[in-house]
């Protein structure tokens, strides 16, 4: 029997997984984030750690857990909250839940879409607010998007699906991404790999999936927004840091940029007091994956990740 540390409350049926496999669990049960002094403690002996992206595995947390833990089951596709090369210097194996949140998260990003170029935010703090109001020919005018033009940057599985999406809409599809995709996706989507730089210029909805990295760090910052149409809105469902926030406020206030739809943020919980403050930014809590199925999906692979490395057998998704 292996002790199985979960940082965070996951679904049920994830926990059945880990108890019928017969390992000792120790179970956060709390919505609330654990404080981590509080963690530092609970991970001491463990074998096996369940964790969420809001907890941060690193020098610490691993030092505290001990040399007999095996693996960090990561209950995201992201996992710029895990030191890979700590977990790797001490022969423990990361793993991440690829591909069950995909729809889910495609689905938020056409949702942005829709609500930032069609300007539902604003509508619906104006009948919250119960501020007067009059249909009128120009109130409230959006941007439609059919055959106006998505750009994509990281066509991945996530990236692939909001452009299939957006075709659905009728847009046409660019994107950009360090290798060039599967010829077939590319003629089923209808689309065309450019440059950073073209597709900036070229695009009417910027969409970002690419993952998280030193060299992505403030990927889109005040030349980039400077490079794109006056017209144009930018949507984020990848991670907060891709975007420098301070860029984008600047961007939205002038003008030099028509809208943002943000799902991530970046500081979270924080988010830049700027964007607070602008009528032509949609902004949502991190929803990206946050349906019951898919959480349940991402929780369960987690699961089988953990209890795969306790049986001594390669875990279904590790990180590469």
């Amino acid at each position: 029997m292996a002790r199985v540390v979960v940082t965070g409350k996951i679904p049920k049926p994830a926990l059945d997984i880990l108890r019928r496999a017969g390992h000792e669990i120790d179970a956060w049960d709390s919505e609330e984030q654990q404080p981590r002094e509080q963690l530092l403690e609970q991970v001491a002996g463990a074998e096996a750690l369940v964790t969420l992206l809001t907890e941060k595995v690193d020098d610490e947390l691993l030092d505290a857990a001990g040399d007999q833990l095996k693996v960090v089951a990561n209950v995201a596709v992201g996992y710029n909250n895990i030191d890979v090369k700590a977990c790797r210097s001490r022969g423990v194996v990361a793993t991440n839940t690829p591909g069950v949140l995909t729809d889910a998260t495609a689905d938020i990003a056409m949702a942005l879409i829709l609500m930032a170029s069609r300007r539902l935010g604003e509508g619906e703090r104006i009948i919250r607010s119960q501020t007067p109001w009059q249909w009128g020919m120009f109130y409230l005018l959006g941007s439609g998007l059919q055959r106006k033009t998505l750009g994509v940057v990281g066509l991945g599985a996530i990236g692939a699906a909001t452009a299939r999406r957006a075709r659905a809409f009728g847009m046409n599809i660019l994107y950009s991404s360090r290798s060039k995709a599967d010829s077939a996706l590319e003629n089923e989507l209808m689309a065309h790999r450019v440059d950073m730089d073209t597709l900036l210029a070229e695009s009417d909805v910027l969409s970002l999936h690419c993952p998280y990295s030193p060299a992505t760090h403030h990927l889109m910052g005040a030349e980039e927004f400077a490079a794109m149409k006056s017209s144009a809105y930018i949507v984020n469902t990848a991670r907060g840091p891709v975007i420098d926030e301070a860029a984008l406020v600047e961007a939205l206030k002038s003008g030099e940029i028509a809208g943002a739809g943000l799902d991530v943020f970046e500081d979270e919980p924080e988010v830049h007091p700027g964007l607070l403050e602008c009528e032509n930014a949609v902004l949502v809590p991190h929803l990206g994956s946050a349906t019951i199925e898919t959480r349940t999906a991402m929780a369960t692979l987690a699961a089988d990740n953990a209890v795969a490395m306790l049986d001594g057998e390669d875990p279904p998704t590790p990180i590469r």
